[in-house]
């Protein structure tokens, strides 16, 4: 377990100290994306799903869910973010949506996870509010694609 930071001597999970690191900008960013079947895409874009305008509440969601990622993830430290901003991009090509979080934050811990969290809780409200229509829908490819910040300095995904 050498290496592994959230256990504690006796091979047990703990959270780690973060007092004495240093507090820095901290900026993650996350994507991923939901593919589901042309019609339920096409009605997501034209606004014509029951339950309302589908992406305004899938971005309110993911915000949400970056705030409350160290409720919902054990070792995750509870931080005040100073932002955190939801993106769309409909790929008409393969019926799906592409979601992207930035998660920002002055402290001394990173945001990596809240950017996760708020792709992954945008995706999953995408898909309950079109599950009625359709059941098929996959969410994949849940990355992180950057973070800056802190002791490891920045990391960008090599694709």
């Amino acid at each position: 377990m050498e290496g592994l930071t959230h256990f504690n001597k006796e091979g047990r999970a703990k959270m780690v100290d973060v007092g004495d690191k240093n507090e820095t900008k901290r900026r993650a960013i996350a994507v991923g994306k939901i593919l589901m079947e042309k019609q339920t895409l096409d009605n997501i874009v034209k606004q014509n799903i029951t339950k309302g305008d589908v992406l305004s509440v899938a971005q309110v969601a993911g915000i949400m869910g970056a705030k409350e990622t160290s409720r919902l993830i054990p070792m995750c430290h509870n931080l005040f973010l100073t932002g955190v901003d939801i993106h769309f991009e409909i790929d008409h090509e393969n019926h799906g949506i592409i979601v992207q979080a930035e998660v920002e934050t002055f402290g001394k811990t990173g945001v990596e996870m809240e950017a996760l969290s708020a792709v992954s809780i945008t995706a999953l409200t995408i898909y309950d509010m079109c599950k009625a229509i359709d059941k098929n829908m996959v969410i994949e490819d849940i990355k992180l694609l950057e973070k800056t910040g802190g002791k490891s300095g920045t990391y960008k995904r090599k694709e």
